[in-house]
């Protein structure tokens, strides 16, 4: 592969109460009926919102409830919700799972793409793919779209609104872009988007980093009281639009696929967001690339100023076995993982040690600066 290829949505919109023109944007997509995707807990945050601005814009809907998991048997289920009722245009409204399982539908139905976050929590938003999960939340594949979504509609008065703990984790979701994309470049390797890094995706994906940075910790402190800032502004946008592109169209490479090889585990891990777990693989990738302690401590610094997992006992495996480790390092580095984006080889003993030295560089940070 020799091509340069850089991909994105339709339009991108964000800004306080945006979720009340839904109609109006909507309006303007070709289409005669939309089948609306929230969970039981979104339909009473955001999803009845959307209806309403529908309603006033005069545009047709059937309303389906989304059951929790972005898995196969899910997407054809909300995919004969769709076909039975025509629907030309899926909007997707909720976090990731949700909205991953709604750019699926779409694609199935041939329809056009709406995908309206409630939290800045990951960079699936903006992106032509989603992670497809087992019915009991083990990671499988990705699935690949022709077309990125038409709109995405970004609220972030709804997001400044959503547990603090959403945004640090989208914050450390988007935290790994310019990491795995740094890697992908260096080994010239093929990102989502089907070819090699373009250098506005690598612009991109440093401006995302630089972005975190600079204001993360400042748009965490103003979500703690629910307040949309500058700061919240600039955090979202690095989350959703410069993560997502920069993801997308730069790369992925260990951090990910560390967070794909802890699904294989059981437990309490299960109850860690996605990029609470890769704040930790990204911590692993670094270790891997035998990256600087200057460079590695001012991420543990970072996650834990915004109060993100840096060691095995935070991720809630504390005792977990090596035997279980070499279980995370083989998922890890499967034939297709992303893994082999390094530019250099990597092998399951290369992850399971790195894990662990991740580990033990965040435990000896903590001592030195005191934390507990």
């Amino acid at each position: 592969m020799t091509e340069r290829v850089f991909i994105s949505p339709g339009k991108y919109v964000q800004g306080r109460d945006v979720i009340q023109k839904t109609g109006e944007y909507v309006k303007g997509i070709k289409g005669d009926k939309s089948l609306v995707i929230a969970d039981d807990i979104v339909w009473d945050i955001a999803g009845n919102q959307v209806l309403e601005s529908l309603d006033q814009s005069s545009v047709s809907y059937i309303k389906a409830v989304f059951n929790g998991e972005a898995s196969t048997n899910e997407i054809n289920r909300l995919v004969e919700i769709g076909r039975e009722n025509n629907a030309t245009i899926v909007i997707g409204v909720g976090g990731g799972k949700t909205l991953d399982t709604a750019k699926a539908v779409s694609d199935t139905l041939g329809g056009y793409t709406v995908i309206i976050p409630t939290t800045a929590s990951t960079d699936a938003p903006t992106s032509a793919l989603s992670v497809i999960y087992s019915d009991e939340g083990i990671f499988e594949s990705y699935k690949f779209y022709n077309k990125n979504p038409d709109l995405i509609l970004v609220d972030t008065k709804i997001i400044a609104s959503a547990p603090p703990r959403f945004l640090s984790s989208g914050i450390a979701d988007a935290l790994a872009t310019w990491v795995e994309a740094r890697a992908v470049i260096e080994a010239r390797a093929t990102t989502m988007a089907g070819g090699l890094p373009t250098l506005a995706a690598e612009a991109i994906a440093r401006k995302c980093e630089e972005t975190l940075f600079d204001f993360g910790l400042l748009a965490y402190e103003s979500v703690q009281r629910k307040v949309v800032t500058s700061a919240v502004e600039a955090v979202v946008e690095a989350n959703t639009l410069l993560s997502g592109l920069g993801f997308e169209s730069g790369g992925l490479a260990g951090a990910h696929a560390i967070h794909n090889g802890f699904t294989v585990l059981e437990g309490d891990i299960h109850h860690m967001t996605h990029g609470e777990k890769v704040a930790f693989g990204t911590l692993t990738q670094l270790a891997l690339e035998k990256r600087p302690i200057q460079e590695i401590e001012r991420y543990i610094e970072f996650y834990i100023s915004l109060d993100l997992p840096v060691t095995l006992e935070d991720l809630k495996i504390a005792n977990v076995s090596d035997e279980d480790l070499y279980r995370v390092a083989q998922a890890a580095t499967k034939p297709d993982e992303t893994s082999h984006n390094l530019p250099f080889k990597v092998t399951a003993d290369d992850v399971k040690d790195a894990i662990i030295a991740a580990d033990q560089y965040s435990h000896a940070y903590k001592t030195k600066k005191g934390h507990k």
